[in-house]
C-alpha cells in the first residue's frame, strides 16, 4: 500500500495500482478528493508549500522575518498595511469614543487641546484603547505579507512566555516605584510641599481610574512594544544582519511619537527605548519591555490619579531633567538585572525547533517545508 498525497497537504493511502486519472476523469480506485475534469494531477510526491514559514532554527529575535519568503515588494506592502491600518484604527476608535461619550453625556473637550473628550478618565481610556490597536495590526501583516507565525513578533518561541513575563514584572514594578518614588523626593527637597499639589479626588474615581488604567494599560504598552521593539526591529532585520539600525530607528520614532516637549524627555525616552531594545534582542522576546512599560505606565497613571493631576498629566516627553538622571542609571540597571536572570533562567534567545514551540496548526505549517518530496510525516 502507497501513500498518495492530498492537495491540501495530508497524505491518504491508496492503491499503487489504481489508475488515478484516465483522460482527466477519476477512475474507480481514484480518490475522492480529485481535482475536477480536464485539472492536472499533482506530481508523485507533492507537498503542498505551507502558508506561514517560521524563520531557521538559530535566529536571533531580529531575525524572525527571514523565513525566504518575502521580497522588496512584499516589506513594502507590509509598512503600507501596518500604516494604513493603524490610521484606521485610530480614527475608528476616536468616531466610536466621540459616539460613546456623546451617549453618556460627555461634552467634547474646547479647541485648541490635546483631549477629544472634556473628561480626563475618559479621554486617556479612549486613547489607550486606540494605541491598543496596534497589537492586532502587527499580527496581521507579519502573518499576510511575511508570512510567517504571528506569534514570531513576541518571542523567538512563537509565544507568548507567561512564566518570564511575571518573572520580569516582579523585578519591573518595584525598581520603578523606586525611581518614580525617587524623582518625588527629590522634587520635594528642591520645591517642598509644593511639587506634590493637589487634590485627592475621593475614593470611588480613584477606584474606577485605577480599574481602568490597570485593564487599558497592559494592551496599551504591549502594542507599544509590538510595533517598536517588535515589528520595526524585525522589519530592518529581514534585510540587515545588524539589529542596531532596527534599534536606533525604532527608538528615534519610539521617542518622536511621544511628540515634541522638553528636550531632556525626548532624550529620556530615546535613551530608555535603545536600552529596552537590546534587551529585546538579548531575550528574544518582549516580555521584559512589555513588564517594565507596563509598570512606568500603571504607576505614572496611579500617581496623577491619586493627586487629582490627571486633566494636567503630560506625556514622557515633558519629563524634567530630574528623571533624565534618574533614567541614566535605572534603564540599563534593569536591562542587565533582567538580562541576567534570562540567562540563569534559560530564557532562549535564538529558535529552537519551531515545530516543537509554535502553536499546533502553525507548527505544521513550518515543519511541512522541510519535508523531502514523497516522504510525508507518519
Amino acid at each position: 500500500m502507497s501513500e498518495t498525497p492530498h492537495p491540501d497537504g495530508r497524505f491518504t493511502p491508496a492503491d499503487a495500482n489504481a489508475q488515478v486519472w484516465a483522460d482527466g476523469n477519476p477512475s474507480a480506485g481514484a480518490a475522492p478528493w480529485a481535482p475536477p475534469q480536464g485539472r492536472p494531477a499533482p506530481p508523485a510526491g507533492y507537498v503542498q508549500p505551507p502558508a506561514l514559514v517560521a524563520a531557521p532554527a538559530g535566529s536571533l529575535y531580529h531575525e524572525q522575518a527571514r523565513n525566504g519568503r518575502q521580497g522588496a515588494l512584499g516589506r513594502l506592502g507590509e509598512v503600507l498595511l501596518v500604516t494604513v491600518l493603524l490610521a484606521v484604527g485610530l480614527i475608528a476608535v476616536t468616531v466610536a469614543g466621540m459616539a460613546i461619550g456623546h451617549a453618556l453625556g460627555l461634552k467634547l473637550a474646547p479647541d485648541g487641546g490635546d483631549r477629544v473628550l472634556s473628561d480626563p478618565l475618559a479621554d486617556e481610556a479612549m486613547g489607550l484603547v486606540a494605541l491598543a490597536v496596534g497589537i492586532p495590526v502587527v499580527l496581521l501583516a507579519v502573518r499576510a505579507c511575511g508570512r510567517r507565525p504571528a506569534g514570531t513578533v513576541v518571542s523567538v518561541l512563537g509565544r507568548l512566555r507567561w512564566r518570564w513575563l511575571a518573572r520580569c514584572a516582579a523585578v519591573a514594578f518595584p525598581l520603578m516605584a523606586l525611581q518614580m518614588g525617587a524623582l518625588v523626593l527629590w522634587g520635594w527637597v528642591e520645591d517642598g510641599p509644593e511639587s506634590l499639589a493637589g487634590e485627592f479626588p475621593g475614593w470611588l474615581p480613584l477606584l474606577l481610574g485605577s480599574a481602568v488604567f490597570l485593564g487599558l494599560v497592559p494592551f496599551q504598552a504591549a502594542a507599544e512594544e509590538f510595533v517598536f521593539r517588535g515589528w520595526l526591529a524585525q522589519f530592518f532585520g529581514g534585510f540587515l544582519r545588524s539589529p542596531w539600525p532596527g534599534i536606533v530607528v525604532a527608538s528615534l520614532l519610539f521617542a518622536l511619537a511621544h511628540g515634541f516637549g522638553a528636550w531632556s524627555g525626548f532624550a529620556l525616552l530615546f535613551y530608555s527605548a535603545v536600552w529596552w531594545g537590546w534587551l529585546v534582542i538579548r531575550t528574544g522576546g518582549l516580555e521584559a519591555v512589555i513588564a517594565i512599560h507596563t509598570a512606568n505606565n500603571v504607576l505614572s497613571y496611579g500617581t496623577a490619579l491619586a493627586l487629582g493631576q490627571l486633566a494636567d498629566s503630560g506625556t514622557a516627553a515633558d519629563a524634567p531633567w530630574q528623571a533624565l538622571v534618574l533614567e541614566l542609571v535605572c534603564a540599563p540597571a534593569y536591562c542587565l538585572l533582567i538580562s541576567k536572570l534570562g540567562a540563569r533562567y534559560g530564557v532562549e534567545s535564538r529558535s529552537p525547533d519551531h515545530q516543537l514551540t509554535l502553536p499546533v496548526r502553525d507548527a505544521v505549517r513550518s515543519a511541512a517545508s522541510s519535508w523531502p518530496a514523497g516522504t510525508p510525516p507518519r
